[in-house]
């Protein structure tokens, strides 16, 4: 399938001389599911996208430099089904895995670092960790009851 041409207006006097052209995909990063060497980095790329493509795209736009690009097609999942019982295939899509050029890693930034503090008194995370542990509480199971759930009368 080939790549749509991008269409704009011809150049006419008194036109802007800087124009931006804005390229028709985009990459998504994507967090590898297994563990990777430092200096891949792994994209979720369209099915038209070549890996010279991909080179390009980051080399040229985002001043990465890469050393090499593999892609891949993975096939979109075909077990789910509507309400009607019928099949629903999700759609394929392509992987790209690019090594960054000799010396260059990638680390994911840690947007959500776990706070090791305790919280202060009378604060709102101190009120939701001690309702948390009454509700834990509240729910343990009786031990004399031998296992039988709560609703089972004897």
């Amino acid at each position: 399938m080939p790549v749509t041409r991008l269409l704009y207006p011809l150049y006419q006097l008194g036109n802007p001389q800087l124009r931006l052209f804005r390229p028709n995909w985009f990459l998504t990063l994507v967090r590898p599911g297994k563990e990777q060497p430092a200096d891949t980095v792994q994209f979720r790329i369209p099915m038209e996208m070549t890996k010279y493509d991909v080179k390009n795209y980051l080399e040229k736009i985002y001043n990465v430099p890469v050393g090499a690009v593999r892609t891949r097609i993975q096939f979109g999942s075909n077990k789910k089904r509507n309400h009607l019982y019928q099949k629903v295939k999700q759609p394929d899509y392509k992987v790209a895995y690019v090594q960054l050029a000799e010396g260059q890693t990638f680390t994911f930034p840690d947007i959500f670092p776990v706070k090791d503090q305790k919280p202060t008194e009378g604060s709102m995370e101190e009120m939701q960790e001690k309702f948390m542990e009454d509700e834990k509480q509240r729910q343990k199971l009786d031990p004399r009851r031998g296992g039988v759930t709560e609703w089972f009368g004897l």
